[in-house]
């Protein structure tokens, strides 16, 4: 679109935001959480425009106007984070979160390709054992024995296989999210190719019988990183669907943009793979009892949903108080 179109399309949302500047500056009348959460969504609008202006009208008037529209907001929204550790706490505690609830469609459709892959797999090998030859590598699969599944605990390096389980889990969140350049279709198949891997072995020990000891194995640190490899991969699928159905703007401007709010995303699956990495370290492989690593896996799941509770909660109480 040109400048003027630009502009009249998007003049309406500035003013409101101006409105809300001068009001909140003044603090005369009290501020409902409506207030807030419109001007919450007024601001995002106003920086992606800016965003928008300085690619396309970069000396034009309207970006310095922009530029400072934004630069007001922003003070007022996040006043109070003066340090690095603020800063930390607060990506955490609610912009992660915010991002999140934001875009949880794409972390459904993430998981439900997983699934997808996961189910297919599963029936095939189930079946007929020989399909697993065909779904991975002769090397892996020869190395699949139900029988040895918990064996040899005590020559496990426990904090070497941490340390490598975490680096392996953030690399395939990485390739995930970064394949969203690909229109996300090298996404879709990372996605449901480990979904693949995963159905094909817990066919195999479902043959065996073993199907109770085998999930004993893989919940306890499954459920958080998958949780995090589902979160990566939407971010990657979200920046896909932009890059694919660029809407008003051209896919440049929506790279710039939803690459920055993936990356975003996918920073706050670190903390996941890093707990997921110590209990694959030290309690996925020790001696403990099945039902207790079906316990480990049970708490994940309650510490992720108290997690996800708590940080939506302190985003709307973060909005209130950031006009005090």
């Amino acid at each position: 679109m040109n400048l003027k179109q630009f502009v009249k399309q998007h003049r309406e949302d500035w003013k409101r935001l101006e409105a809300y500047i001068t009001m909140l500056h003044k603090k005369r009348k009290k501020v409902s959480g409506q207030d807030i959460d419109s001007f919450h969504q007024l601001y995002q609008k106003a920086a992606q425009h800016l965003s928008y202006s300085q690619t396309y009208f970069p000396t034009d008037d309207v970006t310095a106007y922009l530029n400072g529209l934004v630069s007001k907001s922003h003070n007022i929204l996040y006043k109070d984070q003066m340090t690095s550790f603020q800063q930390v706490r607060y990506f955490f505690r609610s912009k992660f979160i915010g991002l999140l609830l934001e875009q949880w469609k794409y972390v459904v459709v993430a998981m439900m390709l997983f699934i997808v892959g996961g189910l297919a797999s599963f029936l095939s090998v189930m079946n007929d054992p020989l399909h697993l030859y065909s779904i991975i590598s002769s090397d892996m699969a020869y190395g699949v024995d139900p029988e040895r599944l918990g064996a040899g605990h005590d020559s496990i390096d426990s904090s070497l296989m941490s340390a490598e389980i975490m680096t392996n889990n953030i690399q395939v969140a990485i390739l995930a999210f970064a394949s969203g350049i690909t229109f996300g279709l090298l996404t879709v198949y990372l996605l449901i190719y480990n979904g693949i891997l995963i159905g094909a072995l817990a066919a195999v020990f479902w043959h065996a019988g073993m199907s109770y000891e085998f999930w004993a194995y893989i919940v306890p640190h499954g459920m958080i990183e998958l949780v995090a490899i589902f979160i990566a991969g939407g971010a990657g699928l979200l920046m896909g669907h932009k890059l694919f159905v660029p809407g008003l703007y051209s896919r440049r401007y929506q790279l710039k943009v939803q690459a920055k709010r993936s990356v975003q995303l996918f920073l706050g699956t670190i903390p996941l793979f890093i707990i997921a990495g110590i209990i694959e370290g030290f309690i996925t492989p020790s001696s403990l009892s099945l039902e207790m690593k079906y316990l480990v896996a049970f708490l994940t799941v309650i510490g992720l949903i108290v997690y996800i509770i708590y940080g939506k909660l302190s985003l709307e109480r973060n909005r209130r108080v950031k006009i005090d």
